[in-house]
């Protein structure tokens, strides 16, 4: 696809700072082609071991691309990024990192799991302890500058987007960004080949690709938040077969959602013989987490499903 820009992946930075210098000035209504690194920042390659995870170091990760500067952008105006074209790489990883992902307790040890997958067809990717997972690239980290000076952390979204990790920022999808300083400064990377809603282990599919976006810009839009709007279903390329779901009932969300995905892991090890870390980390890549009931008070409701085409 033709684009009117492109920028490299060696114009990237890490953290969000209104004072780096834009490596791109666009026009609303241009486009623009956006190489990424891995949100290892390229510790981590196709031939990478557990010796490679144990060293990787945080002051590395997830890098951005950019920062872009969108002309007429000012305070309160919102950037819309469509996202039209993924041209991922091949490969991709998945780790469970100590001390990172919701069941940080239960998973206290290492593991690295390297995806290998077809990037021109982007068939199922095999997981070695069982089953394939349907593949749908979309951006994981993509934000404007704060307002507030200084260098801020990728890792935590924040009211001008940033680590979002929305699956669903994908081909068609249409993203907006509340503008807080002059030009936007648009950034992004932190590609992904697939992930579950909840990305439970703190990693999804992390595969470097490049993205084409076209980029325009609303007005006074006054949005508090990100938002985005699709143009089709979302999950088709998981509901073909139907789902397995597990609940978690209680007064307290996060430790609904625990109890779900614990008891599909039990469900799962049970199931297919896989390791519970094994487990998990399936799960992280194509399992959602749903809040199906936020109203009967004291206790509320949450689901995790498991997209029974994975294994079949």
């Amino acid at each position: 696809m033709a684009c009117n820009h492109t920028i490299h992946k060696h114009a990237h930075h890490f953290g969000w700072d209104n004072a780096i210098e834009p490596v791109l000035s666009v026009t609303p209504g241009q486009t623009i082609e956006v190489e990424t690194i891995d949100s290892s920042g390229g510790q981590l390659g196709p031939a990478s071991t557990m010796d490679d995870l144990m060293s990787l170091s945080f002051d590395k990760v997830n890098p951005v691309t950019g920062p872009i500067y969108i002309e007429g952008a000012e305070p309160g105006d919102a950037v819309a990024v469509t996202f039209r074209k993924f041209a991922p790489s091949g490969w991709g990883w998945t780790a469970n990192i100590p001390g990172f992902g919701l069941l940080t307790d239960q998973f206290p040890d290492p593991a690295l799991h390297i995806w290998k997958y077809d990037a021109s067809r982007l068939t199922p990717a095999l997981y070695g302890p069982g089953g394939a997972v349907p593949l749908k690239p979309f951006v994981g980290t993509i934000g404007l500058a704060l307002a507030e000076a200084g260098n801020h952390s990728v890792v935590p979204p924040r009211r001008v987007g940033g680590n979002l990790d929305i699956r669903d920022t994908s081909v068609g999808t249409t993203l907006y960004l509340p503008v807080e300083v002059d030009g936007g400064l648009l950034s992004l990377g932190d590609t992904h080949a697939a992930q579950g809603d909840g990305e439970i282990c703190g990693t999804a599919i992390e595969s470097p690709m490049d993205v084409a976006i076209k980029v325009e810009l609303i007005k006074d839009a006054q949005f508090a938040f990100p938002r985005f709007e699709t143009d089709g279903p979302v999950t088709r390329h998981f509901d073909t077969k139907g789902y397995q779901a597990t609940t978690g009932i209680g007064e307290d969300l996060m430790q609904a959602a625990r109890d779900a995905v614990t008891g599909m892991i039990d469900w799962l090890t049970k199931e297919t013989g896989m390791g519970a870390t094994e487990a998990y980390m399936l799960c992280s890549v194509c399992g959602d987490l749903r809040i199906s009931e936020i109203v009967d008070m004291p206790n509320w409701t949450v689901s995790f499903y498991f997209p029974k085409v994975v294994l079949n």
